[in-house]
């Protein structure tokens, strides 16, 4: 979707990508090797090949902090096909305190599309971890995190670096009308969560954590499961949301 995007750009709104579709402009390929566009002056002609020669370099080398800090956040879902292989999915449990006071990162799971990591207070989470970790991806899958996992990670976990496209589930749902967290939504994605932990909540996991502190084995591999089906399950989601996105376009009607 990404080579197919123009609004991402300064000046072009969603208008005018339309009409560059609708010309036979569907990539960035075609935009800069079409010389001449009736319906653009040559000077900005000039400045958005600039913009998209830069983009396209960047993209070919998978720089995806450079699409960071030149994409709105708000469109980083439209980078999820190209680096989807290099995504990971993240989700936090907390003690349940807000992040200023007293609040401490008790789970960290990360999802590749593969593999389930854990990390746990007390055992192995730490910012040099969690840094390692990260620095193998290049895009970042959250439900609520932009408002939630990430804030309260960057106050209780000082030194992480979130510097990868970050798709925000919550957010993306949201433009296609589904609104609630993630638990609602699941189902509206064909997800459904082992018995042991389908009616458990944030607040669970909470009480679940007072447990393990007192040496609950027990407690501790249901938190785990928790937080495991709350990061598994936003890949297959991730994927569907980018899909309904994609179609909303209307890209789909051109090629």
């Amino acid at each position: 979707m990404i080579m197919n995007t123009f609004s991402i750009f300064d000046g072009i709104g969603q208008k005018l990508e339309r009409r560059l579709w609708r010309e036979g402009i569907l990539t960035w390929n075609h935009f800069l090797e079409t010389k001449n566009l009736p319906f653009m002056n040559p000077s900005r002609k000039k400045h958005l090949d600039e913009s998209l020669f830069s983009a396209y370099t960047n993209l070919t080398e998978e720089n995806a902090e450079y699409f960071t800090a030149t994409v709105q956040r708000n469109e980083h879902w439209r980078l999820f096909d190209v680096f989807k292989d290099d995504a990971v999915c993240l989700d936090i449990e907390t003690n349940g305190f807000p992040a200023n006071r007293g609040g401490r990162v008790t789970v960290v799971g990360m999802y590749d599309g593969k593999e389930y990591k854990c990390f746990v207070r007390g055992e192995n989470l730490s910012a040099e971890v969690l840094n390692e970790e990260l620095s193998k991806y290049k895009y970042l899958i959250t439900f609520y995190g932009s408002v939630f996992d990430i804030p309260f990670l960057k106050t209780c976990v000082k030194g992480l670096r979130f510097d990868i496209p970050h798709f925000d589930l919550c957010f993306a749902a949201r433009r296609l009308g589904l609104k609630g967290g993630l638990k609602k939504l699941e189902p509206c994605f064909g997800i459904q969560r082992p018995e042991e932990v389908k009616e458990m909540n944030g607040y669970d996991a909470v009480l679940l954590w007072n447990e393990v502190k007192k040496g609950n084995s027990n407690a501790l591999d249901l938190l785990l499961l928790y937080n495991r089906e709350d990061t598994v399950n936003l890949f297959d989601m991730a994927d569907s949301i980018y899909q309904r996105l994609k179609a909303s376009t209307g890209i789909e009607e051109y090629i």
